[in-house]
């Protein structure tokens, strides 16, 4: 996937966290078990409002779950020290689209928002499937309806999970460059996007912050170069790309 341009004005570089400004997430965790296995060990984490921080790491690392905490979701796991200031407008995408597939398109981001749903869906090209049901909808479609639904809120903080899993490299790399072109569009926004892809990192974040460890805290973190995602390897100790 090719990464789309992200230079342009509009977001906050990657020390936004540490650089005096309220953050718009604030989160402390002590610990997290799933039976008695722990899985996440002290994890602190600030997001500047306009700042789109990327968490990275290996499959069952814990990276879903800390983003289901930072939204208020329940978890199935036992929480220590858990601390967590957020905005009251949240908007958030899941790995699964999660859509209502007995409402159309409109009517999903209507009942969720309160909302008009027709800019939100002409903002990511949806507007002529406004009365279709998400089972008339390709994937690519239903995750742009589902991105389309977070923002429409207005959120002062978006959360996305794995926002193109699933997707071919093609329409994984048209999805990224519609989040980016949304992400600049709101440049007091601030997001977190949980992906174990560098190159959408690389793609659409600020900084970035590698998990790792058993249990997992934070191992690693960098800011992001534009776009450079062999860097951003390089910067949390990720093994290189493999060769096509």
């Amino acid at each position: 996937m090719s990464a789309p341009d992200m230079s342009a004005p509009g977001r906050a570089g990657g020390a936004a966290a540490a650089g005096g400004a309220a953050a718009a997430l604030e989160l402390a965790l002590d610990g997290l078990w799933f039976g008695d296995a722990q899985v996440l060990g002290p994890v602190r984490i600030a997001v500047a409002p306009g700042e789109v921080l990327a968490v990275l790491g290996p499959s069952g690392v814990g990276k879903s779950t800390l983003l289901r905490l930072a939204a208020g979701l329940p978890v199935a796991a036992r929480v220590e020290g858990l601390s967590v200031r957020r905005p009251d407008r949240l908007g958030m995408a899941f790995q699964e689209p999660t859509l209502l597939p007995w409402r159309t398109a409109a009517q999903n981001i209507e009942i969720a928002t309160g909302a008009d749903p027709l800019p939100a869906l002409a903002e990511v090209g949806l507007a002529d499937k406004a009365g279709l049901h998400p089972g008339r909808l390709s994937l690519g479609q239903r995750r742009r309806l589902s991105l389309a639904r977070a923002l429409a809120s207005a959120p002062d903080l978006l959360l996305l999970d794995e926002p193109f899993a699933s997707l071919d490299e093609g329409a994984a790399a048209e999805m990224a460059a519609l989040t980016a072109s949304l992400l600049h569009r709101r440049p007091g926004m601030a997001a977190v996007l949980v992906t174990h892809a560098p190159l959408e990192a690389a793609a659409l974040a600020t900084r970035a912050i590698r998990l790792g460890g058993a249990p997992a805290g934070i191992a690693a973190q960098a800011a992001v170069a534009p776009g450079d995602a062999a860097g951003l390897r390089r910067a949390l100790g990720l093994a290189a790309a493999p060769e096509r």
